[in-house]
């Protein structure tokens, strides 16, 4: 095992153990270096590979964000994995867009009606009711409607799969905008779409509401040329 490994399993030991959490230090580097009785260079590593992972936060210097926090941000990198992988075309766009589907249609069918999620997907579909609104913004606001009906489900996995998909969706909707033969008539059904799926799922409707989303979703890629 290299030594770098050692101090991984030791802080993922700790961290199952609780003496580890969320919002604590992790031990200065020297004085960890000491006590597994490595290098300082293999604690920097470890470290740089957490913070890469989303668990730590180094911060330097000194004052209150001095050291190495533990976090908890799951979507850095599965977000930065999918992205690579889509990218070396070794992640067909066509599975994702499958794998959104079997993500969201489940978490649509579970969201409670009274999820306070469901406000927040309220006031972005406000704000993708402007009018000229860029296909950038509207885009950026359709995924985040997106992620807040995931929420609504309260499953905190699904919920990071999909924050971890976030990036990759914004990215290939828009690259498909320029295959669909009429944007704004687009933007006018998208809307209407996620009216009537949040609409279902407030009168707890989640048969309903998944069978919406799965429509949705589908439907905006077949517009745009992409086969599921």
């Amino acid at each position: 095992m290299r030594t770098h490994q050692l101090v991984l399993s030791w802080i993922e030991n700790e961290l199952s153990a609780g003496r580890l959490a969320v919002g604590g230090r992790l031990p200065a580097e020297r004085s960890l270096a000491e006590q597994l009785r490595v290098s300082r260079t293999s604690v920097r590593e470890a470290i740089r590979i957490l913070e890469a992972l989303g668990v730590v936060r180094a911060g330097v210097g000194s004052g209150p964000e001095a050291g190495t926090v533990v976090i908890s941000d799951p979507t850095a990198a599965l977000g930065s994995a999918l992205r690579l992988h889509v990218a070396t075309q070794h992640l067909p766009v066509a599975d994702i867009v499958e794998t959104r589907v079997l993500l969201e249609s489940w978490a649509v069918a579970k969201a409670r009606p009274d999820a306070p999620e469901l406000d927040e997907a309220a006031a972005l579909l406000e704000g993708m009711a402007a009018e000229d609104l860029p296909v950038a913004d509207f885009l950026a606001l359709d995924v985040r409607f997106h992620l807040a009906l995931a929420d609504a489900a309260g499953n905190a996995v699904v919920s990071a799969m999909m924050g971890s998909l976030r990036e990759s969706i914004q990215g290939y909707a828009a690259e498909l905008t320029s295959n669909l033969p009429d944007w704004a008539a687009t933007v006018s059904r998208l809307r209407d779409e996620h009216h009537g799926i949040l609409a279902a799922i407030r009168n707890n409707d989640g048969a309903l509401a998944a069978k919406l989303v799965a429509a949705h979703i589908e439907g905006y890629y077949k517009e745009a040329g992409l086969r599921p």
